[in-house]
């Protein structure tokens, strides 16, 4: 039913024209997670926990984040989980393809060249992952490589990242960098102490972080094949 307008005379209508409104939409989830790789002379141990969440929710508290690439290799994934899916099954098939037209497992280097490769190749679209690769470079000694989300690269010899990353990496640099620390020598890291490290951060940041706990999957990397391990975590 129209309305006459006491002016004009002219009808207005009976209803008001709805202004425009924008929805917000987001490809991608914070799923969590957090990944910490310690290299050693001969051997590199890389950490992952266990707790798969969005926001207040939990749903799995036994999710594998380590993914091993190679004998010497392993790669350790915390974030959107869809993204981590599918980036390590592209690696996955291209780690294959090296090794059926090479004859021979791809190194280390190389696969820490070819990840940096391809998340740059979707820097428009990036992968919304926290990805650190460990293992053994072509010598036998340890290496870590972290990467940001486009592909730049870092190689270092301890790094942590995930939900709690901003927590785990100033321990490292206390216990294993001995940054800013006057007359203390550096000792050289054992596999023992990295392992025993490895387990102390992760409980200091299971309390203060509620995306990180249940149990961490521990993996040692030597010349001898790959150790599995874990450690119990808090699960509230």
């Amino acid at each position: 039913m129209a309305l006459l307008s006491e002016n004009s005379g002219r009808s207005l209508p009976d209803y008001e024209t709805q202004a425009t409104k924008m929805k917000s939409f987001s490809p991608y989830a914070d799923n969590g997670g957090s990944v910490i790789a310690l290299a050693g002379n001969d051997f590199c141990v890389i950490a992952a926990d266990t707790r798969l969440s969005t926001g207040f929710s939990i749903y799995t508290r036994e999710q594998q984040k380590l993914f091993p690439l190679s004998s010497k290799t392993i790669l350790g994934c915390s974030g959107c989980w869809c993204d981590t899916l599918t980036l390590t099954r592209l690696l996955t098939a291209r780690m294959q393809m090296y090794e059926h037209e090479h004859q021979k497992e791809m190194p280390t280097l190389a696969v820490a060249q070819m990840l940096s490769t391809m998340l740059y190749y979707k820097r428009f679209f990036p992968y919304y992952v926290s990805n650190i690769l460990g293992g053994l470079d072509e010598d036998g000694k340890g290496c870590v490589y972290s990467y940001d989300p486009i592909g730049h690269c870092e190689v270092t010899k301890y790094r942590a990242g995930g939900s709690a990353g901003a927590l785990l990496q100033p321990l490292l640099d206390n216990q294993i960098g001995y940054k800013n620390q006057e007359g203390v020598e550096p000792v050289a890291l054992t596999q023992e102490k990295a392992v025993a490290i490895i387990k102390d951060v992760f409980t200091s940041a299971a309390e203060r972080d509620i995306y990180t706990g249940d149990s961490i999957n521990i993996k040692i990397i030597t010349k001898d094949g790959v150790q599995d391990s874990t450690f119990e975590l808090r699960k509230d």
